[in-house]
């Protein structure tokens, strides 16, 4: 079932046939260093993850991220509501990073946050030494709140997660750029 849709991608709720690209994303050291999931990553902890994942619920967004006309899965995003707030991250398989297509899913997911889910902020954050989410977040006007300790099972040691925070203002107002604009634009938002 498709839920959101941009140029090249289409975001759209976890099925068990996902399980191979999500294993091989995710167990790509490159990837996982970056992120607070198993390590090795293995079929068993994808089942797990997709099976608790197969419906979205208005606490709960888990969105496969597929290549169009593939059927490929190519990483994943999520968002989820604590205390009132959503949280959630996006990750890119190492092969398709540096493509565009995390811009597309950035703003994908704030779309769906602020027009469907009318979250008034989201939450996020990255390790420290994660240029590429910090390059990512800035571009769609994330700022940062704060920092915390946070454990990365890939890398088997504690780091610094930098917290960030994305505001509805700050999101339209990085939007007004040409190059994200176009972008959102094209952003079709077809089920919640």
């Amino acid at each position: 079932m498709k839920y959101i849709e941009t140029e090249r991608l289409i975001l759209r709720e976890w099925t068990l046939k996902d399980v191979p690209y999500q294993v091989e994303g995710l167990g790509n050291f490159e990837t996982a260093k970056n992120l607070v999931v198993p390590f090795p990553y293995t079929k068993e902890n994808s089942i797990a993850y997709i099976t608790k994942h197969l419906k979205n619920s208005a606490e709960s967004y888990a969105f496969a991220v597929e290549l169009k006309g593939t059927g490929k899965v190519i990483g994943g995003t999520s968002l989820d509501l604590r205390d009132g707030q959503y949280h959630g991250g996006i990750w890119l398989n190492e092969t398709y990073t540096g493509k565009g297509y995390g811009t597309e899913v950035w703003l994908a997911r704030a779309k769906f946050a602020f027009e469907v889910l009318k979250a008034n902020e989201i939450e996020n954050g990255y390790f420290e030494f994660n240029n590429r989410s910090k390059h990512m977040q800035e571009k769609v006007g994330y700022k940062i709140v704060g920092k915390k300790v946070n454990f990365s099972p890939a890398l088997n040691q504690e780091v610094v997660e930098i917290l960030t925070r994305l505001t509805k203002e700050d999101f339209y107002n990085a939007v007004q750029s040409e190059k994200l604009k176009a972008i959102y634009d094209k952003i079709k938002i077809l089920k919640h």
